[in-house]
């Protein structure tokens, strides 16, 4: 593989969002992509550079448990709530962060397979990746939530939809920005289905997570929603090269589908919720 390094494309592709820049810096130097490898399909297809040594053992004070303190903001705990919401599908536990009220955004953040809506706001893990994406949301008066819900099948989809509608009421101008880790993109894809749920996303972040071959048929599909897709090159759960195929599937299904792909050359399963510059994707998303 070349492995030379783009600047110029690369600043390019990161700051020509200068229309709808909803999400104000925070940290960017900090969270920015350590370097572009390559790039294809306009910029739609990336290859980042990734090092271990650097990205985690050098970011982290205890690597993968605590990150060093320049890379977090506590401040924003603050505007943090741990809740329970009495919904039409039952109890539904989360965490919120920012405005509940006339939010600008909402971008909702489903874990994986062991998981629980406390990994989606520990701020010291995953490279304070978490703590950014609070700050970021809240800095721009919207909602960021992280909850718990039953199963990644119609259950879990159902806990979530009447999560969201609750929130939607008190926001009715907000977009929703779906972020779904790992096996979470299995509740991703469903509520992407829904027509409901679907006027209302501004996007869908899936992050190390699993594709969908009916996406095509989808409510979202029609509706042209964002994707973005960032996965490890050495995903040892979704093999990357069956996420290749499935961006290049939507891409072919519907040229100049709005659909981008990252991916980390040299990371694993974990490497897209530590490494994915949430300004860049959410800001991209809702300025399509």
């Amino acid at each position: 593989m070349n492995r030379t390094f783009l600047p110029a494309l690369f600043l390019l592709l990161s700051t020509g969002l200068a229309a709808a820049q909803l999400l104000p810096p925070h940290k960017d130097n900090l969270f920015a992509y350590p370097g572009l490898l390559s790039a294809d399909d306009d910029g739609g297809y990336r290859v980042v550079d990734y090092d271990e040594m650097r990205d985690i053992n050098g970011r982290d004070q205890t690597p993968e448990r605590r990150v060093h303190n320049k890379y977090v903001s506590t401040g924003v705990r603050r505007e943090q709530h741990d809740l329970i919401a009495e919904t039409s599908a039952g109890k539904v536990r989360h965490i919120a962060v920012g405005t509940s009220r006339r939010a600008s955004v909402i971008v909702v953040y489903l874990h994986g397979q062991g998981g629980s809506r406390r990994q989606g706001a520990d701020d010291f893990t995953f490279g304070g990746n978490f703590n950014r994406i609070k700050n970021l949301v809240h800095n721009a008066r919207g909602l960021y939530i992280s909850p718990d819900f039953s199963d990644f099948g119609e259950k879990g989809a159902a806990e979530i939809k009447a999560l969201l509608s609750i929130y939607l009421r008190a926001s009715p101008e907000a977009e929703v920005v779906f972020a779904c880790g790992s096996m979470g993109g299995a509740l991703c894809w469903r509520l992407a289905r829904d027509a409901d749920i679907a006027p209302r996303l501004g996007g869908l972040m899936l992050l190390g997570s699993l594709w969908d071959s009916e996406f095509m048929s989808s409510a979202a599909f029609r509706g042209s929603v964002p994707v973005f897709l960032g996965h490890g090159s050495r995903d040892s759960v979704f093999p990357i090269e069956k996420m290749e195929a499935f961006y290049r599937s939507v891409r072919k299904a519907k040229p100049g589908y709005p659909i981008r792909m990252v991916r980390f050359e040299t990371g694993s399963h974990g490497t897209p919720i530590r490494m994915t510059d949430w300004r860049e994707t959410i800001n991209w998303m809702l300025a399509q």
